[in-house]
C-alpha cells in the first residue's frame, strides 16, 4: 500500500452452511428472458455488454480464479481481504497474474485523481482482454454512472458480503449491480489477509465531516460504528489464529462511536485488556482527524503509552492556513492541531506522528503556503504526505477558483524539499530497540520491524523470523528508515522478564532505592556513582536469578508430584502393601524357626 494507512492466499472448500443465497436474492434475469419485470435501479442486474465482456466461462461454478487488485487506504484493503476470503471459502482460486485470471475484482479509490485514473486503465485493459470485470470500492459507490463502469458488475462498500453472487454472475455473463447501503457488513466473514502477521480491523465506516474536497464521503457515508463487543470479540480471534499486529482502520478513527453512545478511548481500552502481556501482539491505531481527538487527548496518550501500542498516530492537518483551513471546512485550526502535536509528545516518551498536506487548494496564497511550510519546520515530521489538490467531481472545492497549475507542482516541489532535508532518525546508531519484525522488505533481501514509534529498521535474517520480536542494534540510519542487526530473538520468558524491568520505578535522588530503579548517569543520587548503582542492580538481578532457579526447582517437584493421577496413587500404595506383608511373612516365619530351635 502507498498510503500511511497501508492478496496471494489459497483456499478450498465449500461455503459455510447458510452462506450461498438464491439466484433471486441478486435479481437475475435468465439470459434469453425478455419478459418484462421491475427492478430497482440500485440493485439492477442486466445483460453483459458482449462487447466488454467475455463469454460466460464454462468452468465448473466456484472453481475459477480470480485477480484482485487493490487501491487506496488501509479499510480498502481490509475489505479486499474479506472479499478474497469469501471468494476461496467458496472453492474460488486466487492469482496475482492478471492474465492467468478469469475474473478481475478491481477494488477502487476516489480519494485522488491519479489512483481512479489508474483504475480506468485498468478496466481498459481489461476489457482489451475480453476478461469478465467487477468493480469494487469507493468509486462505483460514489460516481454509480460513470462513463468507465458501463458494461461492468459493480459493488457498493457495504455490499462486499455479497461478492461470491456477484462473481458468479458476472461469469455467466450477467452484469450485477448492488449499490444500496444497508448494515455494516459482519466482521466475522472469512478473510484471507495480504500479511497472515497483520489484521487490519475496521472500527467504524464514514465519518462526521463534510470537507469541502472530500469524495470519500459520497461512498462511505455518514458514521457507522462496530460495538466495543464485535471488535473485542475479533480482536481475541485473530490473536488466536497468530496475528501480531492489528491496525484499526476508518477513515476517522478520533469519530469512533458517537453514534452508538461510546467513544475512542473506551474502544481501545478494552482492546488492550485482549492484548498478550508478553507484548508478542501490537496494536496500531489508525488516522484519526483533529477535532474529535482533541477531548481526549490524555486518555489517548494513557493508551499509547501502553506496552502493547505503537507510540504513533497519523494525525493529517492539510495546511498550516487557519483560512485555507477554513476554506477545506476541516473544523479546527492550525493551533488546535498543534496542540495535539504537543500533548501527545509531551505525555508520551518516542511519540512519533505522521501528517498530510494538501499544496495549491483554490485560494491558497504565498502567506498561506509560507504557514504551511513553517509548521512542517517547526515540528520536523519523519512522515509527511504532500499531495497537490485535485478536484474530485461533484465535491464544493471542485468549483472554487484554482490556483494556477505551475504554482501548485512548484509548491509541492518546495515543500518536499523541505521536508526531504530532515534527518529524523540521526542519534540512533548504537542504540538498542526492540523491534517487531512482520514483513520481508521490497529488496527481497532484508525483513522489516518496526520500533515501538514505529519506525522502520532493515534487518538480514531467514524468513522465519516474521511475526517474532527481537532486539536490534541500529547500525546505520537513512532518511525513511534505518538498519539494524539482530542480537536476540526475544521468547515468551525474557519478554515478561523485561516487561517486569520496564515496571520499575523512576530514578530519584533517593539513593537507597537506586538498585531497584532504572538507572542512568542523569538521575542517581550523587552519593551513590552510577558505577555502584549499575553493579548494585547486576548484584539484585544476579539474587533474583538465583532465587528464581531455586524456587523453579521446587515448583517443578511440586508439579511432578501433582501431575501424579490416580492409576499413580494405587500402584505406590500396591508396592508399599506388598512391602509390608512380604516383610510380615519373613518375621513370621522367622519366629517360627526359632521356635522349634
Amino acid at each position: 500500500m502507498e498510503d500511511i494507512e497501508d492478496l496471494l492466499a489459497g483456499g478450498a472448500g465449500g461455503a459455510p452452511p447458510g452462506f450461498r443465497l438464491p439466484l433471486n436474492a441478486v435479481g437475475v434475469n435468465p439470459k434469453r428472458n425478455t419478459s418484462k419485470r421491475s427492478i430497482s435501479k440500485q440493485d439492477e442486474v442486466t445483460h453483459s455488454n458482449r462487447d466488454s465482456l467475455a463469454p460466460p466461462s464454462m468452468k465448473i461454478p466456484g472453481t475459477q480464479t480470480i485477480y484482485i487488485k487493490t487501491f487506496g487506504c488501509s479499510h480498502n484493503q481490509s475489505d479486499s481481504e474479506y472479499m478474497a476470503g469469501q471468494l476461496t471459502a467458496f472453492g474460488y482460486g486466487l492469482t496475482e497474474v492478471p492474465e492467468d485470471a478469469d475474473l478481475w475484482l478491481i477494488n477502487t479509490c476516489t480519494v485522488k485523481s491519479p489512483s481512479q485514473s489508474a483504475m480506468s486503465t485498468l478496466i481498459t485493459r481489461g476489457r482489451s482482454g475480453k476478461k469478465p470485470l467487477v468493480i469494487a470500492g469507493c468509486v462505483p459507490q460514489g460516481s454509480r454512472d460513470l462513463k468507465e463502469l458501463e458494461g461492468v458488475s459493480v459493488v457498493g462498500v457495504q455490499q462486499i458480503d455479497r461478492v461470491v453472487e456477484i462473481v458468479e454472475e458476472t461469469l455467466k455473463g450477467h452484469e450485477v449491480r448492488l449499490l444500496n447501503r444497508k448494515t455494516l457488513p459482519a466482521l466475522d466473514l472469512p478473510k484471507v489477509r495480504r500479511n497472515n502477521f497483520i489484521e487490519i480491523l475496521p472500527i467504524n465506516v464514514g465519518c462526521l465531516g463534510a470537507c469541502t474536497y472530500c469524495k470519500t464521503k459520497h461512498a462511505r457515508g455518514h458514521l457507522g460504528s462496530y460495538t466495543v463487543e464485535s471488535l473485542v470479540e475479533r480482536v481475541r480471534t485473530v490473536i488466536s489464529e497468530g496475528v501480531k499486529e492489528i491496525w484499526l482502520s476508518s477513515e476517522d478513527t478520533g469519530a469512533y462511536g458517537r453514534d452508538i453512545g461510546v467513544n475512542l478511548p473506551i474502544l481501545l481500552n478494552a482492546i488492550v485488556k485482549e492484548l498478550p502481556s508478553d507484548q508478542s501482539t501490537m496494536l496500531r491505531i489508525g488516522m484519526t482527524n483533529p477535532p474529535f481527538i482533541l477531548e481526549h487527548l490524555k486518555e489517548i496518550a494513557a493508551v499509547l503509552r501502553h506496552p502493547c501500542v505503537y507510540t504513533f498516530l497519523h494525525v493529517p492537518v492539510q495546511s498550516g492556513s487557519d483560512a485555507v483551513l477554513t476554506a477545506m471546512n476541516r473544523e479546527y485550526t492550525s493551533g488546535e492541531f498543534r496542540t495535539v502535536v504537543d500533548t501527545l509528545t509531551e505525555l508520551v516518551p518516542g511519540m512519533q506522528i505522521a501528517t498530510d498536506i494538501i499544496c495549491g487548494f483554490p485560494g491558497e496564497t504565498d502567506e498561506d503556503f509560507s504557514q504551511t511550510v513553517g509548521l512542517i519546520k517547526d515540528y520536523k515530521f519523519a512522515q509527511v504526505h504532500i499531495s497537490q489538490f485535485y478536484p474530485r467531481p461533484g465535491t464544493p472545492a471542485a468549483k472554487m477558483k484554482k490556483v494556477q497549475s505551475k504554482i501548485v507542482k512548484q509548491r509541492s516541489r518546495e515543500l518536499t524539499c523541505v521536508f526531504e532535508a530532515f534527518a529524523p532518525y540521526t542519534g540512533m546508531e548504537g542504540k538498542e530497540e526492540r523491534i517487531w519484525i512482520t514483513e520481508i522488505a521490497t529488496d527481497g533481501v532484508h525483513l522489516v520491524g518496526h520500533t515501538k514509534g514505529y519506525i522502520q529498521v532493515l534487518v538480514s535474517g531467514p524468513e522465519s523470523m516474521l511475526g517474532t520480536s527481537a532486539i536490534a542494534r541500529i547500525t546505520s540510519v537513512g532518511r525513511w528508515s534505518v538498519f539494524g542487526e539482530v542480537i536476540e530473538t526475544l521468547s515468551s520468558t525474557n519478554v515478561v522478564t523485561q516487561v517486569l524491568e520496564e515496571k520499575k520505578p523512576p530514578c530519584t535522588s533517593d539513593v537507597s532505592t537506586c538498585d531497584t530503579c532504572n538507572c542512568s548517569a542523569q538521575s542517581c543520587g550523587e552519593g551513590k556513582s552510577v558505577e555502584a548503582c549499575n553493579i548494585s542492580g547486576d548484584m539484585t538481578r544476579r539474587d533474583d536469578k538465583t532465587q528464581g532457579k531455586s524456587n523453579k526447582e521446587e515448583e517443578e517437584k511440586r508439579q511432578v508430584v501433582s501431575h501424579w493421577g490416580f492409576v499413580d496413587k494405587a500402584l505406590v500404595c500396591g508396592v508399599f502393601v506388598s512391602s509390608l506383608t512380604i516383610l510380615v511373612l519373613m518375621i513370621s516365619i522367622a519366629s517360627r524357626v526359632l521356635l522349634r530351635q
